[in-house]
């Protein structure tokens, strides 16, 4: 079984935010090769504090998969460290959070025979879910050319508020991502298709992993 929870920057254990923070650095740094900082074998940054969410998705007790959620009002990486791939960037007005650090550690996910479910699906659903909880308005994202595809794909309805370059000279996309019940029906409906058994589909996330038939 899967699972998909939320912990607050203060409630990380010791042993958890080093696999956290370690995972990171091998998806950002060593596979995506990243201008991101590391020290001792771990990714983190300025934006790791104490008003920062964790999204972890859990199988046998190992993460395979998390992103990050800070309140747009608070310190974050689209008014700040990726500010400057943009000619200009317009916060819309409203109770908005951001979502950052998004990743699938793909080498787990094979090792642990879960490459055949759709878990970065499973993880849009978690973060769309948690801001619906918490009465947010919308998702505030800023992703890469690839990620961008792989949201389309799910099917999810967002808004490109803003397109810029990194500082490889790559597309990236500001997004605003909705959190109505028709999204979250669609994102389900995506799931669905892959025969997983999603006990609950409100907040926490709780999957079934089976056999595709």
């Amino acid at each position: 079984m899967m699972e998909i929870f939320d912990v607050s920057y203060n409630k990380l254990s010791d042993k958890r935010s080093m696999e956290l923070f370690s995972l990171r650095k091998s998806v950002f740094k060593d596979r995506l090769d990243w201008a991101v900082n590391c020290f001792n074998g771990m990714e983190f940054d300025e934006y790791d504090h104490p008003n920062t969410t964790y999204l972890l998705g859990v199988h046998d007790n190992t993460v395979i998969c998390s992103l990050r959620l800070i309140n747009i009002k608070n310190p974050n990486m689209i008014t700040g460290t990726f500010y400057r791939y943009f000619n200009q960037i317009n916060i819309p007005e409203g109770n908005y959070i951001e979502s950052s650090r998004f990743f699938v550690d793909k080498e787990r996910v094979q090792n642990m025979s879960c490459n055949q479910y759709p878990v970065s699906t499973m993880l849009f659903l978690a973060a769309l879910n948690y801001s619906r909880k918490f009465d947010y308005e919308g998702i505030l994202t800023i992703v890469s050319h690839a990620m961008f595809i792989i949201m389309k794909r799910s099917g999810w309805h967002l808004t490109v508020l803003e397109k810029g370059l990194s500082e490889k000279n790559e597309k990236v996309y500001l997004l605003c991502l909705p959190v109505d019940t028709e999204n979250q029906n669609i994102l389900i409906n995506c799931i669905n298709r892959k025969k997983i058994l999603l006990k609950n589909k409100e907040w926490p996330l709780s999957f079934t992993l089976t056999e595709p038939v």
